[in-house]
């Protein structure tokens, strides 16, 4: 990611969007799952270890669910960015300037068009290492369509250097 990131949105910014509602099925499966094996064996122990397990399950559901809800995809005069993070030590913003971009992709399968939840990639022309790779993302497609729509208005206006 490009070092000197801007940690808010400036200018006019235009927001793609964030996760789809199929992000959250792992998560609530997976507490769908883990309540019963791990809250009924605590229960029989003891009521108030079966409580604190309760307590610390709801709560790691809950911090899953504010984390992908964390995720704000948007473009500026600068680049593209994607925001998360929930705690203030893993909240900030990663993204590529447009004069690095290479291309946004996103990857259709048939469940990705049914649920119009798709994976995206936007691809940094000199590294691997500094790409958005986001899955589960709303209109992933029409998001593409907007950054390279965008990208290739800045290069036919020789906005980029």
């Amino acid at each position: 990611m490009d070092q000197d990131n801007a940690p808010a949105m400036t200018g006019s910014v235009t927001r793609l969007g964030g996760k789809s509602w199929t992000a959250y099925v792992g998560t609530v499966l997976l507490a769908l799952v883990l309540l019963p094996i791990a809250v009924w064996p605590a229960w029989q122990a003891h009521w108030a270890v079966g409580l604190g397990v309760l307590a610390l399950v709801l709560a790691w559901v809950v911090y899953k669910v504010l984390t992908l809800r964390s995720f704000r995809l948007y473009y500026d005069d600068v680049g593209v960015w994607v925001y998360s993070g929930v705690l203030p030590w893993n909240r900030g913003v990663a993204g590529v300037k447009w004069r690095d971009l290479d291309e946004a992709v996103y990857f259709q399968t048939f469940w990705s068009w049914l649920f119009k939840s798709y994976r995206m990639r936007i691809a940094h022309r000199f590294t691997k290492s500094s790409e958005i790779v986001l899955s589960h993302m709303a209109h992933g497609n029409e998001s593409v369509m907007a950054i390279n729509g965008r990208h290739h208005e800045m290069v036919r206006g020789q906005a980029l250097g």
